[in-house]
């Protein structure tokens, strides 16, 4: 497949890094020479940088957008990115996708406009990162929770303590065929295992768990988070668009503060939202204006500034004050090891979750959900196996995957069940697939059609 991304910044960077290994021809194209050559210096990937304008039709013709079978536009410039898009489209680019930042282009009837224009998806991540930040503050006691197929299966990212009652076992022992729950990685310092029945849990892991929501309060058991407290009061530092969004999702049990230093931004905030979520014009970094708003009879605190230093900064003060779930927002790639490192709680990067939504326009198999983790240097799919797909041929305790792949678990019928050895894949199953980042390409094949055209099986919505 034919990839041209416009834009080399952090998310077109990150994209193209994703890309590199998967056997695409992929040229990044960008004015700025900086830019190029730092992409181009990186590491050993497998990709073109070009220097040009990203709106000039020369340069795109160069580039060969005529021949292209995705065109994507991820510049920090929105009106740029859609401004590619269409001269993209104009000039062959069979698919389109624009990254954005006004929510109300993601409207369906706006969606369908946009298609008119040439643009066939587009990328929003201030509203993608919102999303994770509420389903983490709906759940304090996980870090991570993500739902598959509608929740049918749902997987949980949780840091053990202590009081964790599966420490020091073997996870044979742990998780037996019958077993309600499976465990499909430990992140472990700076290493990700995907582990085997030998493999123990210890203190400190980050456990990623999958099993149906029936299960949920047994996982919470069993990782002895049960005394953890139900978040109903929120304090946000940073009211900009990710901090909006996350107000609007906020549920009728929750309450809100949001502490915004710009006092045109409370305004507007204030505006916005609902009068019953209160905004307070003063610097978030405060300790006694943070005390002043009773923080210590808070359940969680998010920093939600543009600045990565000052966010993890106001986190580790925040549970030094008590507060026991802490949102971080890191738009920083190379904090994020440190960040995990200094435990903070849960990290969200607005550009690697718009990376995964992207990438799973790459894969050739019919995948509704991609998510890559920030901290486990792994991504989780989900697949549906096509028919005559070679997964449905075999039990999986025949099918030989490659080191670093796991199966987490299946929907069938809109039920979600484990997988075991004895487990044959039926043709219209959903599968939940974990694996170390770059290779899920591995088993697309096995997902597929043995045979069908590429293009209309890359399916943007």
């Amino acid at each position: 497949m034919k990839i041209v991304i416009a834009g080399a910044g952090a998310v077109g960077t990150h994209l193209a890094k994703l890309l590199s290994n998967e056997n695409q021809d992929i040229i990044v194209i960008d004015e700025n020479p900086e830019k190029t050559e730092a992409l181009s210096q990186a590491g050993n990937y497998d990709l073109l940088t070009l220097n040009v304008p990203t709106t000039s039709i020369m340069g795109m013709k160069e580039a060969g957008v005529q021949h292209s079978d995705l065109f994507i536009a991820v510049t920090p410039d929105e009106a740029r990115n859609i401004t590619c898009c269409m001269l993209a489209h104009a000039l062959g680019a069979k698919k389109t996708v624009a990254r954005v930042d006004n929510s109300e282009y993601m409207q369906k009837a706006h969606l369908d406009f946009f298609r008119q224009m040439g643009i066939d998806s587009l990328i929003y991540p201030e509203q993608l990162a919102a999303e994770e930040i509420m389903n983490g503050l709906k759940r304090s006691w996980a870090r991570q929770y993500w739902e598959f197929h509608g929740g049918a299966l749902v997987m949980l990212g949780i840091k053990l303590r202590e009081s964790a009652k599966i420490l020091n076992t073997p996870l044979a022992t742990l998780c037996p065929p019958d077993s309600p729950y499976h465990v499909v990685a430990i992140k472990r310092g700076s290493e990700t295992l995907i582990p085997n029945g030998r493999h123990e849990l210890q203190l400190g892991d980050i456990v990623y768990f999958m099993t149906t929501r029936k299960y949920i309060p047994y996982i919470r058991e069993i990782v002895g988070k049960e005394d953890y407290a139900d978040v109903k009061n929120v304090l946000i530092m940073g009211g900009g668009h990710t901090c909006i969004h996350v107000a609007q999702m906020k549920p009728d049990y929750m309450s809100m503060r949001i502490i915004e230093q710009s006092e045109v931004r409370c305004n507007r905030l204030n505006d916005l939202l609902d009068d019953e979520i209160m905004v307070i014009q003063g610097d978030g970094r405060d300790t006694n204006l943070l005390l002043d708003e009773g923080i210590k009879d808070t359940q969680a605190f998010c920093a939600l500034t543009p600045e990565t230093e000052t966010n993890i900064l106001a986190c580790l003060a925040a549970k030094r004050m008590g507060v026991r779930k802490t949102v971080a927002l890191c738009e920083n790639m190379d904090y994020i090891d440190m960040a995990e490192k200094l435990d903070i709680g849960t990290i969200i990067n607005k550009k690697t979750i718009a990376a995964s939504h992207i990438y799973q326009m790459m894969l050739d198999a019919d995948v509704s959900n991609v998510k890559c983790l920030n901290i486990a240097n792994a991504d989780v799919a989900e697949f549906i196996a096509a028919d005559d797909s070679p997964i449905t041929k075999h039990l999986i305790r025949d099918i030989k995957l490659p080191e670093g792949i796991t199966f987490g678990g299946l929907i069938r019928n809109d039920v979600g069940m484990p997988i075991n050895g004895n487990t044959q894949i039926q043709p219209g199953d959903s599968v939940v697939v974990f694996c170390r980042s770059q290779l899920i390409k591995k088993i697309d094949s096995l997902f597929r059609k043995p045979s069908g055209s590429i293009l209309a099986k890359i399916g943007l919505k």
